[in-house]
């Protein structure tokens, strides 16, 4: 997955009913430092640099024009993350969100970790890259919008239930492409959908310093550049579900046992104050094959 990270833009409520909660000791919506606390809440927690995990579990399909979707993979996920405090003359006090994240790609018939993978359209054996991205980092949100309008959520209230979905449309620079790529095509071209529902006495209750949300992820964009589609055409689609957990140790043992063999940096959130540029499939597949190129192993393909 691209990034894990989710904008809470949701409703407001009636100006009686907001003063009735707010007297009530419940954060209202449609006050902007109330709203962004909503937003921390649903990201991380309410202590600085107290870590925060997801988990999402689903399946992986090919979306083929003239063919029938194919189960590709299972897949297995987390994102662990903190939230800090940040604060600005003119914006106000607010938050920023550090994050690395994790999915493995799993045998859809055996739910191993996969290794290797035979490429079902070109019959090539390919090595399997998970998605590792460290960092995925948000830029720091305040009660104070930077263009100067107040911030706001977006909620749905059904009951007992709040609802909030998101979607990000992406359309930007893929770093495996030329720099030509307005004239000739090649942009990251994604959509990332994620679909949150928690219980509205939890979120909004003050006395409670964060929430456990049910999220749901669904992702549809090119083929991973690990697959040696050679430019097919075709697309992915993701489909998972799963919550915020209460701790690292709630995670499943695949997911524990992977991250102690290969990633050990994954059991804590980056720094607070981490300046690196974020990390996704693209500029981390560009790395190991630039790393293998100058180690002699795989060599670009000349062209004649």
């Amino acid at each position: 997955m691209k990034k894990f990270l989710f904008l809470i833009t949701v409703l407001s409520l009636p100006g009686a009913a907001a003063m009735a909660q707010s007297k009530s000791g419940m954060l209202d919506p449609a006050k902007p430092e109330d709203a962004l606390e909503i937003s921390k809440r649903v990201q991380c927690g309410e202590a600085d640099g107290k870590p925060a995990v997801y988990h999402w579990a689903g399946n992986v399909y090919s979306r083929v024009q003239g063919e029938p979707d194919r189960l590709l993979f299972k897949g297995e996920g987390m994102n662990i993350r903190q939230c800090v405090s940040v604060t600005d003359p003119k914006r106000g006090k607010g938050y920023r969100l550090v994050s690395r994240e994790i999915m493995l790609y799993l045998d859809p018939k055996t739910g191993e970790v996969l290794r290797k993978w035979t490429n079902p359209w070109t019959a090539e054996s390919v090595d399997v890259m998970h998605i590792a991205n460290d960092p995925v980092n948000s830029r720091p949100s305040f009660p104070i919008n930077a263009d100067g309008t107040p911030y706001t959520t977006t909620l749905r209230r059904e009951g007992r239930w709040i609802f909030q979905p998101f979607e990000a449309p992406l359309f930007y620079h893929n770093v495996l492409q030329g720099d030509y790529q307005d004239y000739v095509g090649g942009k990251y071209h994604a959509m990332e959908i994620f679909d949150f529902a928690f219980e509205a006495d939890e979120i909004l209750n003050k006395k409670n310093p964060t929430a456990y949300p049910i999220i749901s992820w669904v992702r549809i964009s090119d083929w991973m550049p690990w697959m040696k589609m050679r430019g097919r055409q075709g697309q992915m689609v993701f489909n998972a579900m799963g919550n915020k957990l209460k701790s690292f140790d709630e995670l499943p043992k695949i997911l524990k046992d992977e991250i102690a063999l290969n990633y050990p940096a994954y059991t804590a959130p980056p720094p607070g104050d981490d300046p690196r540029p974020n990390e996704t499939t693209w500029t981390v597949f560009k790395k190991l094959i630039d790393a293998q190129r100058a180690a002699g192993g795989e060599k670009p393909k000349q062209g004649h």
